[in-house]
């Protein structure tokens, strides 16, 4: 597989909990829209069917924009759908398992919430980490304690591989996750809970970029 980075910017992630009354393929469009050239499918409470008939769905998005389609956790959604690769958390199948089934020429992160995490990860053969929570998170439920901007520090500097950065990031205070060198930024109630989601994500979106040119 060659080498695998993350954009600069937006890393989006679904959830139809924070999007409230909002149509799912009509948010998602909206983050493609804003910018977002990463998307993840991560949605825990739905049938089977539900979650193929979406995952489909959004991969034919994801195409129409050109963008990387990530599924998190179910891998057999991930290869149904023919996702570009999963999202995996540390109680999941190992990676290595997960590398036989999907293959080499598909994407596979993992979330880490430590140094040791991640060090084992580069052993294992990720293609990237997720660094968090940063913050204090409502988002995901049995999340663990906020790993600090200290965590992030850590990757930053000593990590070789790309990570993005997630957790309870918000736009007031993404500029402190800017500040630690991070590229690939995830928020998720933030963009999908917006009033406006796509105005919010290309806002969003357009600050991280700018920041990286400075």
């Amino acid at each position: 597989m060659k080498k695998f980075d993350l954009p600069i910017g937006v890393y989006a992630i679904t959830d139809s909990k924070s999007g409230k009354n909002k149509k799912f393929l009509e948010y998602c469009e909206d983050l493609l829209k804003g910018g977002a050239k990463i998307i993840q499918y991560r949605e825990k409470k739905r049938d089977l069917k539900l979650l193929l008939e979406e995952a489909k769905a959004l991969r034919e998005l994801t195409l129409k924009y050109n963008a990387t389609f990530i599924v998190n956790d179910y891998l057999d959604i991930a290869l149904l759908s023919e996702a570009d690769g999963i999202h995996i958390g540390q109680d999941d199948l190992p990676i290595k398992d997960v590398r036989k089934i999907l293959g080499e020429n598909k994407i596979i992160g993992i979330s880490t919430h430590n140094p040791q995490e991640a060090q084992q990860a580069i052993i294992d053969g990720a293609d990237y980490i997720g660094v968090g929570p940063i913050f204090y998170t409502e988002t995901k439920e049995d999340v663990c304690a906020p790993v600090t901007l200290e965590y992030l520090d850590f990757v930053n500097k000593n990590i070789k591989l790309p990570y993005v950065a997630i957790g309870g990031i918000k736009e007031n205070n993404i500029d402190k996750v800017l500040a630690m060198g991070a590229k690939s930024i995830c928020l998720v109630s933030e963009l999908v809970g917006a009033d406006n989601t796509l105005e919010t994500t290309k806002r969003i979106n357009n600050i991280i970029k700018h920041w990286h040119k400075k």
